[in-house]
This record gives structure tokens, sequence and C-alpha cells, in this order.
């Protein structure tokens, strides 16, 4: 094998491909490149140290073995190398590699059937950055909120005695932060290898004694942790953890969990010491979480810099986006033109199913485009073909445009194409009414179509309200069967040394029965000894009853969660359309008993839709008189102390870029985080829609906060800094 003169650099920022030719970057990777492809760009010697000028660079890197472009202001040069060059010579006998996708269909196949966790490596592989069930359980705790004086400092919650039995996460947003922050401790508990291999042990505490200097240590630490004694999947799991509890430790004003607490917390369950050494203190595991997180917390977090330019993408000639008979695809509403995934996926957030738009695809192929298409509670990739003129999702082509092919299926369903697609194409993303919400032209029509729109939410609700129902009662059930088989495992182990002491000892008695000639007593001991068997027997027949049972439970549970999911966008869709429709009829003047009939609501009756006369002159209109700006949870606590039931006021979270909503419930004050979300504020999807605070309390001032937490039945009645009424 010859070689030839490369050079290597290491990124300093994650990317994420845009282009097919593109490469992903993980911050520590190490991308190798060719001098020779250097050259053939027109750089000379010593243009390679400072690839930032270079632009965009042809590499490999080392870690996904993906080879493409990469841009040179993500990296920092490290230095010369020999790059091996492949001679010709026979091709020897290997192993083929696993299926793809294979690990994690093992993965779910025995986390459905309860049993433990595995290693690491049968949990997830590249270009994946940390495993699936660790992925989900940080992103619900960094969405709660990492301010919590408690967080990662709780036991006993209900999450974690049933993670013990069963590692198949389903919803966690009912779960609070702590449960959550208990789980992800089970997790690295659970798992039957820790995170940092025994193997290493010896360099770790060589490192931590020789090298006082906290930022050398560190280095030296994270390059320990990079020989190839440790496994991949465990160096990309621990780098997860640690940019998780860095923004743990970012928030220890708060929460208190500083770099020395995060190790004790987290130390032993990543660098488990292998029992009693002379060597290795109680300490050592923290100390050596403690170095890796201390310097961390004193790095600002840098963002990337901006990224090379790139020639301009090809676009379609004019010629081939003049489609249809009469309607060029340019002029279409769906049609968007060449835009990102990214900006697609941002365009369909929380859409019904039914919604669509198109795109040129990002083979940039002439003539070809990509519908997207929401089915599910997800979105729906459709390549839409062209040749000879015809277009279509398949062989053969047979429309003769896009906006034939689109027209077609706008009335007929999808599952022509494709069975699971049983939806048509109902609701395009429009570039020109994007802001037109309201399309009707008189009040009457507006009022009927309100009418509509009310009744599929009331519709919908219904329906999601007794999914939620059955998911409640179903996860009570599930939990009391976990229970159940962890019984039926205590007794059939009592049984079982109550059989193994029976025999023992009935074999001493048997022999003298039998040299007595008392055949009787020896049938009476065989006879209690089979009764005794058969019993066990039945007890592991009932609990392996139970085991089936469970499975069938479990999977039925998720096929309801997927469906609650699935429902949820168009709740929120609906909703936000119908309060639209609302408030343009006010606007326009509509009067409230006609707008109650739309309704369907008995005017009689004050309901939350109702105007009152004195409406305009609640206080609630008055921001000053309910936000009170950056005040902590105990001001806001004094501030309302003494205060009459439904008194609140608003004020900044400590949870970044949130608000906190803090109100007087059975005499206690009690505590909700406000999400900002692009579709608005709100409590929880699917009812973060309100457009400013302010509609906000308007809504809360006549409706219950009890659909979001049982414990909070009261309205924002009385803003805290408000007048009382003259008497």
């Amino acid at each position: 094998m010859g070689s030839t003169d490369g050079f290597q650099y290491r990124a300093l920022y994650p990317y994420h491909k845009e282009r097919e030719e593109d490469i992903d970057l993980l911050p520590g990777d190490i991308l190798v490149v060719s001098k020779g492809a250097l050259q053939a760009l027109g750089f000379k010697d010593g243009d390679e140290q400072t690839p930032n000028q270079i632009g965009w660079i042809l590499g490999v890197n080392e870690r996904t073995k993906q080879k493409g472009d990469f841009p040179g202001t993500y990296v920092e040069y490290v230095g010369p190398v020999k790059i091996s060059v492949p001679s010709h010579r026979p091709r020897v006998q290997r192993p083929l590699p696993a299926t793809p996708g294979t690990s994690s269909c093992r993965l779910q196949e025995a986390l459905e059937q309860g049993s433990p966790l595995p290693d690491l490596q049968e949990q997830f592989s590249p270009p994946e950055i940390a495993p699936p069930l660790l992925v989900k359980l940080v992103e619900a705790i960094e969405k709660k909120g990492l301010d919590s004086e408690m967080l990662y400092r709780t036991s006993g919650s209900e999450l974690r005695q049933a993670l013990r039995t069963d590692w198949t996460l389903g919803d966690l947003e009912p779960f609070d932060v702590h449960s959550l922050g208990e789980a992800l401790r089970g997790y690295l508990q659970d798992l039957p290898s820790p995170v940092v291999p025994v193997s290493v042990h010896g360099d770790i505490l060589r490192i931590l004694q020789e090298i006082p200097q906290p930022e050398n240590c560190r280095k030296q630490l994270l390059l320990a942790l990079e020989s190839p004694a440790v496994p991949l999947q465990n160096t990309l799991t621990l780098q997860f953890l640690l940019r998780h509890l860095g923004k743990v430790s970012q928030q220890a004003e708060s929460n208190n969990l500083h770099p020395r607490a995060l190790g004790e917390i987290f130390g032993p369950l990543l660098l488990r010491l292998p029992g009693a050494s002379p060597e290795l203190s109680p300490d050592f595991s923290v100390l050596f979480l403690e170095t890796l997180l201390q310097t961390k917390e004193l790095e600002p977090e840098q963002l990337p810099p901006a990224l090379p330019p790139k020639p301009p993408k090809p676009k379609p000639s004019a010629a081939s986006l003049a489609n249809g008979n009469s309607v060029p695809l340019q002029d279409a509403e769906w049609y968007w033109g060449d835009i990102s995934r990214e900006e697609v996926n941002e365009k369909l957030r929380d859409t019904p199913d039914g919604t669509f738009l198109v795109r040129d695809a990002s083979s940039k192929i002439q003539g070809e485009y990509t519908l997207t298409l929401r089915k599910g509670g997800n979105n729906k990739l459709i390549k839409i073909f062209h040749r000879e003129g015809k277009y279509g999702f398949s062989e053969p082509l047979t429309f003769g445009s896009v906006v034939e092919l689109i027209t077609h299926y706008r009335h007929e369903s999808l599952a022509q194409y494709n069975a699971k697609l049983d939806t048509r194409l109902l609701y395009p993303i429009s570039k020109y009414q994007q802001d037109q919400v309201v399309k009707e032209d008189s009040v009457e029509a507006v009022g009927e179509q309100l009418k509509v729109y009310h009744q599929q939410y009331q519709d919908k609700s219904w329906e999601y309200d007794l999914l939620y129902e059955e998911y409640t009662r179903t996860s009570q059930e599930l939990q009391m069967k976990r229970t159940a088989i962890e019984a039926f495992n205590e007794t059939i182990k009592i049984f079982e040394e109550q059989c193994q002491t029976q025999e023992k000892c009935s074999k001493e008695y048997i022999e003298r029965f039998r040299r007595e000639g008392n055949e009787k007593e020896v049938q009476r001991i065989l006879m209690n000894s089979e009764k005794l068997k058969s019993r066990i027997t039945e007890i592991h027949d009932s609990k392996m009853k139970l085991e089936q049972d469970l499975k069938k439970q479990a999977s039925e549970n998720r096929e309801i969660d997927k469906r609650m999911n699935s429902l949820k966008p168009d709740l929120m869709q609906l909703r936000k359309l119908r309060d639209q429709y609302l408030v343009w009829l006010t606007q326009k003047g509509a009067r409230q008993k006609k707008i109650n009939e739309w309704l369907g609501i008995k005017n009689e009756t004050e309901d939350q839709y109702s105007m009152m006369d004195d409406e305009e002159e609640l206080p609630h209109h008055e921001e000053r008189t309910w936000y009170v700006g950056k005040i902590n949870r105990l001001q806001a606590e004094e501030m309302l102390c003494g205060k009459r039931d439904g008194t609140f006021l608003i004020r900044e979270s400590s949870q970044k870029g949130c608000y906190a909503c803090s109100v007087v419930v059975d005499g206690d004050t009690k505590h909700c985080v406000i999400y900002k979300t692009a579709t608005g504020y709100g409590f929880a999807e699917p009812y973060n829609l309100y457009a400013s605070l302010k509609d906000l309390v308007l809504h809360y001032k006549h409706t219950s906060l009890v659909q979001h937490n049982d414990s909070l039945n009261v309205t924002l009645a009385h803003p805290v800094l408000s007048q009382p009424p003259a008497r």
C-alpha cells in the first residue's frame, strides 16, 4: 500500500449538510484532505494552515467515513499526515455488516419484552449522536426547564418505578422535570456497562494526579477518552451528556447544580468503580466529571462563523415552469420553488393532515419536484418524476403537468398511489395568502364557516378526550400488571426455595419410612411434593399469561398515544382558525347573540365567548395591572400573599425565552410556565396559539386553567396590581 501527502483538520462546530455533496460535522471530528485536492483548487503550500481562507474543502470525516465538502470556517488546522493509497490486490473474505437499522429493531423488541437495557453499541450507531432513549429524556428535561432546585435530587417517582421493568418511553409530557431527571439517572444506572469503560481508568487516574492545571487536565482527559480502547458509541454518549450537563451548570444560580454537585450526582454513574480499590477513592469519579465540566462552564458558548459562499443553486428555466393548459407552475399558490427541507418543515409544523406544498427537488434535476404532505402528524416526502413531458409519482407517468397532477389529487385520494396515504391534498400552504385566514366576504358567510370549524373542533376534542381517558386508564392498568409480575416473581422465588427445602428434608424421611415399611407416610410426602410443584407451575403459567397481556396492552397503549399525537396538530389548527374567525366577526361588529348562535351556545348562560357589557373596562386590558417583569418566584409569592383566589401576575421565567404565571389557588400560590413558540403563547401544546400575553390573559379570564393541570381549578380573575372595585 502506497501513501500520499495530506492534511488533518479538527471540527470546531457542528454542521448539518445542506446539499448532497456536503458531509456532517460534530465538534472534535477529524477531517483528512489530500494535498492534491487543494492544489487542484489553485492553492499553494502554506495555504492549508488557514482553512477559513480556502472556503469549501473536499475531504473525509474519519468518524463517519463520509466523503464530501465541509466549510473551512468550521475547522482548525491540525497538521500534515500521510494518506494511505490502496494498492491493487485480490479482495480477501470479510464478513458482511449487519443490515442498517436492525440494532434499533432489536433494541425496540427487547424493550417491549421488558428486557434489561442493552450495551450502548447495540442502542445506536453513527451518524446518530447518542442513544435515542437518552436523547428523548434530555430533550424533555431541557424543554421543561433546568432551573429547579430539586432537579436530579429526587427519587421514588412513578416514571422511575415503571422504567425498572419497561424502558419503552411513551409520551413524556405529563411528567415533571424531577421525574424525568430521575429517569435519566436510572437509565445510566441500568446500563450493563458504564459510559466510561474500566480500560481507561488507569489513564484517567494518572492524568488527574499528574496535571494540576485544569484546562490542560481537561484536554488530556478528552484525549484519553478518544483512545481505541473506548468504543465510539461511548465517546459520543459522553460528549452528548457533557453538553447537557454544561447547560445545567449554567443555571447554577437557580438550581445550585455547580460542577462539583453534578460530579457527585453523575460521576459514579458514568465512571463506575469496580469494587474496593486501594488506588481509586470514591472521590475519583466525582473529580473526573467536575474537571470536565468546570472549565466548560467558563467558556462562553460561541456561535459558528458564517458559511463560505457557494455557487448559486441552479434554477429551472422559465420554459420548464410553464405547466398546465392555463396556470403556469410559478403562479400556483402551493409551489414554493427552491426552498430547503427545513423551511418546509417550519411551514408545515402543527398543521392538520392533508396540508401540502410543492418545491424543487433537492436533486436539482430540471423538471423534478418534491411534494411534502402532512399525514399522521408527520411530513411525507413524495418525489414527482418527469420524463418526455409527462409527470407522476410512479410509472406510468400520465399527467401533462405538475399543476394537472396536483389538481387531480386534490379531488382524489393518494391511496391510488400509496395505500397508506389515504387522504386528498386538502390544504395548500399558499405563498400568497399566508396572513389572510378569513377568506369569506360577508359576515353571514364567515359565521357559517365559524360554525363548521367550531363543530369540527368539538368533534376532535371529544375524540381526543376519549383517547386520553383510555390512555390514562390503560397506563394505570399497565403499572398494576407490572407490579403484579414483580409479585409473581417474588412468590415463585419463595415457592421454589420451599420446594428445594422439602426435597432436601423429605429424602431422609422417605428412606426411614421405607425401612420401617410405612408406605402410607411415603405416599403422603410424595403427594405433598407434587402439589407444591404443581402450584409452582400454575403460578408460572399465570405469570406468563400476564406478561403476554402486558405486551399486548402496551402495544395498544402506544397506538393510542400515536393517535393522540396525530390529533394534536388538527386541534391546534382548528382552534386557531376558530379564534381568528371570532376575532374577525367581533371586529366587524357582529352581535354576541348571533355569534353564540353560530357556536351553539345558549344566550341566557354565561360562557367563555360571551361579551359582558363592561368587557372593555376589565383591568386585564392594562398590562401594567398584571405584568411585573423580572422578579423571582419568592418575590411573586410575597406579592400574592393573602390575596383572594384568582389573583395573578405574569413575570419573566428563569427558563430562557419563557414567562411564568403565578396565581392564587385555594389560598396558596401556584406557578406555571408560559411557553413562547412559533405559533404563539400558551401553557402547553396544542394551546400555544395566543398572539400576545394580553390575549392569553383575556382568554383565561373566562376559562379555567384546570384543562392544563388538575390542581389549578381557577381563572385569571384579578390582576395583582388592579384597584378593587368601588363598593
